[in-house]
């Protein structure tokens, strides 16, 4: 990550001023390495997420540990007004922000029914009301400043619209096509956006059973959050439009696209 350091001090240089991310659901998971990385590099950090505990935390050890300016709340993210809340407390600390980077999600695999309708509105509210109002919220100041970059996070199953997945694969071809549009909106006022579309990351949100999650890793089928945040910072500071990390990227998608739809509802029938 030298050259990322480096970077971010070439950055400070030309800004003449302090580099400040944002990062969503930052308390655990991917999250948790983007803002070490970024801390690390020497960035100021805000970090959001709606574990308290954990939460505070991790802000004071970042805080400690890279010696950086950090700030932190508490947020349910899938509120509805969640994103006017985020932005008004930045206004209210002064806090100018540089790179936004919208991480908070949420999974679950199961039918579409009454039973998941709290689920099912928490993802559409996490996946695509809260980041697009944030994309546009600090997206309009970062225009104004002529500087900045956003990274949203999509997936490949944004390709794969699969049963199981149905409101996360939607959410996440939202996500990943918004980003793609805005990209080419903000470019000309200096602003980069960046969809990152891993494959199967090794965290807790997608409550692998730990022996599966290792053996993934071991064979190259699942990546580590370390990997993937390492790509997707990359991208951002090269400005890179979609970052697809993995050879599952290339080849699942694929090899998922020629299966029959009789064999898919066979399959579904036997896992729900």
């Amino acid at each position: 990550m030298r050259s990322f350091k480096n970077k971010i001090e070439n950055l400070k240089r030309e800004r003449q001023h302090p580099i400040m991310a944002m990062v969503t659901g930052a308390s655990s998971g991917m999250g948790l390495i983007y803002a070490t990385k970024l801390a690390e590099a020497g960035c100021n950090l805000f970090i959001v997420s709606n574990q308290k505990e954990e939460l505070k935390t991790v802000a004071c050890q970042l805080a400690e540990k890279y010696c950086v300016r950090l700030f932190y709340r508490y947020q349910d993210l899938s509120e509805q007004d969640a994103a006017q809340q985020l932005y008004d407390f930045c206004t209210d600390m002064g806090l100018t922000i540089d790179i936004l980077i919208n991480n908070a999600g949420s999974f679950f695999f199961h039918e579409l029914d009454k039973e998941y309708d709290k689920r099912m509105e928490l993802m559409l509210q996490l996946h695509i009301i809260t980041p697009t109002r944030l994309c546009r919220f600090f997206g309009d100041d970062m225009k104004k400043r002529g500087f900045g970059y956003i990274v949203n996070m999509s997936s490949m199953a944004a390709r794969l619209p699969f049963p199981g997945i149905t409101v996360y694969s939607a959410t996440k071809a939202y996500l990943r096509n918004f980003g793609k549009s805005l990209y080419f909106e903000m470019r000309d006022y200096g602003v980069s956006v960046t969809s990152v579309s891993p494959g199967a990351i090794a965290t807790p949100l997608y409550k692998l059973d730990p022996r599966i999650m290792r053996l993934g890793v071991n064979i190259g089928l699942i990546g580590t959050p370390e990997w993937l945040v390492k790509k997707a910072i990359k991208g951002m500071l090269r400005k890179k439009r979609v970052v697809s990390p993995g050879a599952m990227n290339v080849y699942l998608p694929i090899l998922l696209s020629i299966i029959p739809d009789n064999l898919i509802s066979i399959i579904w029938r036997k896992v729900k």
